[in-house]
């Protein structure tokens, strides 16, 4: 066990800080996911995951302490150039993992709005990032801190111009991710912005008998499917063949810093997963729970928007729009949390 994560304990016992705390920068070698490059990063502290700058910066399979936290697709690793942008195509080349971004102007199924074909949840998640950067090492506080970032851009001759510059960071003695993102639109007109973080929990942190915690706060089901099940939306049960999935909507209170947080606790495991983000440019958090065999998986999915497609959105009057030359920026904590 680590006595200490202050530099003057560290570095006379080490001969370079990877030896406890790295970031690998990789390239995938085989399967769908050949040539695509891969970030492996190890906090020191059991917290281990992988990013991947050519599908919109996503982080793929994590780790803490050698124990699973993400549902992992069957598809598993596919590089974004078999990214197929009709219908519910996305689903070929979706491969699960911690966090999918959705976005940046569609969110939901497939549809159509402003004289473009939208397929299931946007282009982002197939987007290879420009600009990434790696960055591990002692900050002014002392600490040991390992950041990786990368600009996103989805762009369209008459059409929008929006980016994303993501950096993820994580540190030496902390369980936790920090994910902050910064959307422009360096175009010269309004565009629809829709923003979705698909966090993906799977076993053992899924499994029968866990369950989501939240404060006391309204939860609206998608459908009348959802509806059926709206009061065990908290509870966790063993894979249940041919489950349909459930989709819920909450508006969890913020704190007094404007955070609003949820987390899904396995007392048998021993572990809390905590979703934490900012309220003001997310407001929703939307539920995915699909209880089902091999689709084994919990969602939770701080949004700005509901996955219903920008037509269905507009609708309700909730689409929102980032006007030419404005920026907004999010912040999304994900935190492990060994039960006592």
């Amino acid at each position: 066990m680590m006595k200490s994560t202050e530099p003057a304990y560290l570095t006379p016992r080490v001969g370079h800080m990877n030896q406890l705390a790295s970031i690998r920068r990789l390239v995938s070698d085989d399967g769908k996911g050949r040539g695509m490059r891969v970030l492996e990063i190890n906090n020191g502290s059991g917290l281990s995951f992988s990013l991947y700058p050519d599908r919109g910066m996503d982080i793929g399979q994590a780790y803490y302490k050698g124990t699973p936290l993400a549902w992992v697709s069957r598809n598993t690793e596919v590089a974004p150039q078999f990214y197929e942008s009709e219908g519910l195509e996305w689903l070929r080349t979706w491969g699960g993992g911690l966090l999918t971004g959705c976005g940046l102007t569609h969110v939901g199924g497939p549809g159509s709005a402003g004289g473009e074909r939208h397929g299931l949840h946007g282009r982002l998640s197939h987007i290879p990032a420009e600009e990434v950067n790696t960055t591990a090492g002692w900050t002014d506080d002392g600490t040991y801190a390992l950041s990786a970032s990368g600009c996103v851009r989805q762009s369209r001759v008459f059409g929008e111009n929006l980016t994303l510059t993501r950096t993820v960071t994580t540190a030496l003695g902390e369980a936790s991710i920090t994910v902050r993102d910064t959307i422009e639109n360096q175009g010269f007109a309004p565009s629809p912005l829709m923003l979705l973080y698909h966090l993906n929990l799977g076993w053992p942190l899924v499994d029968a008998g866990a369950v989501l915690e939240a404060p006391p706060h309204e939860v609206t089901p998608q459908n009348e499917h959802a509806a059926a099940g709206l009061a065990a939306w908290p509870q966790i049960t063993m894979p249940v063949p041919g489950f349909r999935e459930q989709v819920y909507y909450h508006t969890v209170p913020a704190d007094s810093q404007g955070l609003a947080a949820v987390r899904l606790v396995n007392r048998d495991l021993g572990l809390a997963f905590k979703v934490t983000y900012r309220v003001t440019e997310l407001p929703y958090l939307v539920q995915w729970k699909m209880m089902g065999q091999g689709e084994y998986v919990v969602g939770l999915e701080p949004a700005n928007c509901y996955p219903e497609g920008q037509e269905a959105v507009a609708k309700r009057g909730l689409l929102r729009q980032l006007p030419a030359g404005e920026k907004i920026e999010t912040f999304l904590k994900l935190t492990v949390e060994p039960l006592g």
